[in-house]
């Protein structure tokens, strides 16, 4: 079985087995490789140009998500997070997950940091269209065929929390324990959390469609 919150695959994917004596059992899923992995390997070595490729990697998925935490602070947030990323790259240890959860972990603190000091000093805020993307993930199926628009308002009905949980799962594309950890919640909370919020994002979608309602 998949981790608890991923949506089941069609029909046809589900119903390929191999059949081994009197078991019949799923086929073996194919190894995915991380893009990450190869570059992140060379810039840990210090290759100035992995790096570049690392960042080209990460940056766009990372500001997305500080602009739904920190909008209108999202930019210079990224900044910060890969000044910090680039400080202390020298210590890190661990491989292209250890790494992805540990870039968003820096930008949700910043995040947060300045989520503080823009409460200490409140100003009005202003509109801005948010590009969620997507993600080769089950669970980004809740949103497919929505378009960038029209996922942004469908996100923006969520809780804080939970809209933050389904940018770091769907978008980051972080397994669920990495968004646990970041977030300070059991597993299987983080779980049921984006499982629950992205089948309301398509029953809302689904419904506005029917209605006819763009908006």
């Amino acid at each position: 079985m998949g981790e608890l919150g991923d949506l089941p695959g069609p029909p046809a994917v589900r119903a390929l087995t191999i059949e081994r004596g009197d078991v019949l059992s799923p086929p073996a899923p194919p190894r995915s490789v991380d893009p990450l992995g190869e570059p992140l390997a060379r810039a840990l070595d210090g290759d100035e140009d992995a790096f570049s490729e690392v960042w080209r990697l990460l940056h766009p998925p990372l500001l997305r998500y500080l602009r739904v935490r920190e909008r209108d602070a999202a930019d210079d947030i990224a900044a910060e997070t890969w000044l910090h990323v680039v400080r202390d790259l020298h210590r890190f240890t661990g491989g292209p997950a250890e790494f992805r959860a540990w870039v968003f972990t820096l930008g949700r603190h910043r995040a947060i940091d300045a989520g503080r000091a823009r409460a200490a000093r409140p100003s009005i805020p202003t509109a801005e269209v948010i590009d969620i993307g997507t993600a080769p993930s089950a669970e980004a199926a809740a949103l497919e065929r929505v378009d960038t628009e029209a996922a942004v308002r469908l996100v923006a009905t969520l809780p804080p929390a939970q809209a933050e949980m389904v940018m770091l799962r769907v978008v980051a594309g972080l397994s669920v324990a990495e968004v646990a950890a970041i977030v300070g919640k059991k597993p299987g909370t983080v779980a049921v959390g984006v499982h629950r919020a992205l089948k309301k994002l398509a029953r809302t979608h689904e419904d506005r469609t029917t209605r006819g309602v763009s908006r």
